[in-house]
């Protein structure tokens, strides 16, 4: 039990990534808030978790909502006492943000994924260091992608929305690791027990020209032992990075792209 006593927030908690990491948390003993902006959808993951007796509470918020957030995270403290680990796993919808070439964009779709993975990412982050430091610990996480770290067509503002979280995961740990606070990040790339992967070549299909076998088996090909990651790999090791056992860790992001990038 990794996580035994910890309480932890996750928001996106409804999303493929999102859930897991929940219910990976509340397995290892965690306390869990699963928040989102769709109540029943949340409902439907802590509803899960209580049933595997663990324990989790649901609630809606929408994680770009500065108030809702600091409201929540308040609530979370009256209840569990504190925060441990908060993480930040949201998600947009990709259709109109994927399968253009840049030239084709406009303004705004190049800024939406840019103001709404930062911005969230940011308030969730900086609300919970605020109730992190008085205790002097804590863990904030957040969840990028392989896009951060290399150059890929036809994904808009994505890659460098992903790359900016990366950034302030950086800068976030240089303020907070003084007070005790560990900020770190995951990787993942192309799990095909998520809707990432489909999310990714459904709106590119069309110009890439392969179906949807063949777009798998291209990614995997890119990677070190010739396969896809699987979405228990990923939770598997999101708990040890918010475990004591990572406390050596922060500033960093966790390469989990089975070497399609070897850095």
């Amino acid at each position: 039990m990794l996580l035994q006593d910890k309480v932890a927030v996750v928001y996106g908690g409804a999303g493929s990534i999102g859930s897991a990491l929940a219910r990976a948390f509340a397995a290892e003993g965690a306390t869990v808030h699963v928040t989102g902006r769709d109540k029943a959808a949340v409902d439907v993951v802590t509803d899960k978790i209580v049933a595997e007796g663990f324990t989790a509470e649901a609630a809606q918020v929408d994680a770009l909502d500065e108030r809702a957030v600091d409201e929540h995270l308040r609530h979370v403290v009256d209840t569990s006492g504190r925060v441990d680990i908060s993480v930040n796993a949201i998600g947009i919808p990709d259709g109109d943000i994927l399968g253009l070439p840049l030239v084709e964009l406009d303004a705004a779709q190049f800024a939406l994924p840019l103001a709404t993975y930062t911005t969230s990412y940011f308030l969730t982050a900086r609300l919970a260091a605020r109730r992190m430091i008085p205790a002097g610990s804590g863990v904030i996480m957040t969840v990028t992608a392989l896009h951060s770290r290399t150059g890929l067509p036809l994904v808009g503002g994505y890659g460098p929305a992903q790359a900016a979280k990366e950034a302030l995961t950086r800068d976030l740990s240089a303020e907070l690791a003084p007070h005790g606070i560990r900020v770190v990040g995951l990787r993942p790339q192309a799990m095909p027990d998520t809707r990432t992967i489909r999310r990714a070549y459904e709106p590119r299909a069309a110009a890439s020209g392969l179906t949807w076998e063949q777009w798998q088996e291209m990614l995997a090909a890119r990677t070190h032992p010739r396969r896809l990651m699987r979405l228990e790999e990923m939770t598997d090791a999101a708990v040890f990075l918010a475990s004591d056992r990572a406390s050596g860790m922060t500033g960093t992001t966790l390469n989990l792209t089975l070497g399609s990038l070897d850095d």
